[in-house]
């Protein structure tokens, strides 16, 4: 069966930085959204298309031969990959890197449906990618008065880790003098059980970390809770929730945070809106426009780059140091003839990943009054 992995951080990196030298990257996505491709037929049909695009770009005009020859190798492992036993599971979408020269071959599962697509250019095309790459290692934790579950993985799929059980009475009428030493003794017990469960979850973040934290328990519970949380846990909650704790399956889990991890994500997106507004409002740590945004990312200005899913903007980029610019035939820095890209939004989005800059997928519009691409700067 062929190898398939799941993308991160670190593989968005190194994609973004791969640029081969007299080689094109091969990329494919192939869509797995079940309500188009629900039998196996139409899956079939869908990759024989996108294989019948890709064979057509690697014989296309203005490839040299040693380009050309080299895509038809890669075309042909990517044939292989899709004819062998891979497993689409939990898979909305397959993301196939191939350049043989620079023994790239990868297949990513991506979680939710991207639109199918070829594409042979310079460097890996990962545009498709950013939408993925928001904080997404997620943390659930379940707790009731005497059990703690802990869940671990991404908006899409959760793994269930660990169990914490503790022995505490319950609540009864006693009655007499016993009654409030009773009681107290069981909350007692309670708060031991919280700060066993707290222990447990930083151990666990110690271990693998986690960008949110999303807590199952009661309004009533929730505040003893978090006052135990260490707050390198504490400061990645985003949202307590309601949940049956002992007997709810990870599945359920993750269609109960689901929700809020995307209510999170559109906090986070409208935050980076109103920190574009308020810069380009004060005239500084912002600005807006393809020229100005590509001058920042030059200048390695840029702490989140915000673009319109689907933008399409003319560009060039320099094949020496990677230098990006609008209409100029040199790179300022040292001569070289610049490579025009009919979209230079794909190169925009590598340089900021490489710069450790947060790359964020608008929807259309959202940028309009911008030129559908703008950023926020560190300085």
């Amino acid at each position: 069966m062929a190898t398939i992995s799941e993308l991160d951080g670190a593989t968005l990196r190194r994609l973004s930085g791969l640029r081969p030298e007299r080689a094109k990257v091969l990329s494919i996505y192939l869509n797995l959204d079940p309500h188009d491709f629900a039998t196996p037929a139409a899956r079939s049909t869908a990759i024989t298309s996108l294989l019948d695009e890709a064979d057509r770009r690697a014989r296309g005009d203005g490839l040299e031969h040693a380009e050309r020859m080299a895509l038809r190798e890669d075309v042909e492992r990517a044939r292989e990959f899709f004819a062998g036993d891979f497993s689409a599971k939990h898979a909305g979408a397959l993301a196939v890197f191939a350049c043989g020269p620079v023994g790239l071959f990868e297949a990513l599962r991506l979680p939710r449906p991207v639109p199918s697509e070829v594409v042979v250019d310079d460097t890996p095309w990962v545009e498709p990618l950013v939408r993925f790459s928001r904080p997404d290692r997620v943390c659930a934790v379940l707790v009731n008065r005497r059990v703690a579950r802990f869940l671990r993985g991404s908006r899409d799929r959760l793994e269930e880790l660990a169990t914490v059980e503790d022995d505490v009475h319950g609540w009864h009428d006693q009655g007499g003098w016993s009654q409030p030493r009773y009681q107290r003794g069981i909350e007692k017990e309670i708060q031991d059980h919280l700060a066993h469960a707290s222990r447990r979850l930083f151990a666990l973040f110690r271990r693998r970390p986690f960008d949110r934290l999303l807590v199952g328990a009661t309004t009533e519970l929730w505040p003893a809770f978090e006052r135990q949380l260490h707050p390198y846990v504490a400061e990645r909650v985003i949202a307590r929730f309601d949940i049956d704790v002992e007997n709810a399956t990870p599945e359920q889990v993750r269609e109960a945070v689901a929700p809020l991890i995307d209510e999170a994500e559109r906090e986070r997106e409208q935050a980076a809106l109103e920190r574009l507004r308020q810069g380009l409002g004060a005239g500084n740590r912002a600005t807006a426009g393809l020229e100005p945004v590509l001058e920042a990312l030059n200048e390695r200005r840029v702490a989140v780059l915000l673009f319109e899913e689907g933008a399409q903007l003319q560009g060039v980029v320099c094949p020496h140091d990677g230098w990006l610019g609008v209409d100029v035939a040199e790179c300022p820095l040292d001569g070289t003839p610049v490579e025009r890209r009919e979209n230079v939004v794909e190169d925009a989005v590598e340089a900021a990943v490489l710069q450790a800059a947060d790359p964020i997928a608008l929807e259309p519009g959202e940028l309009a009054e911008h030129g559908r691409i703008a950023a926020v700067l560190r300085f």
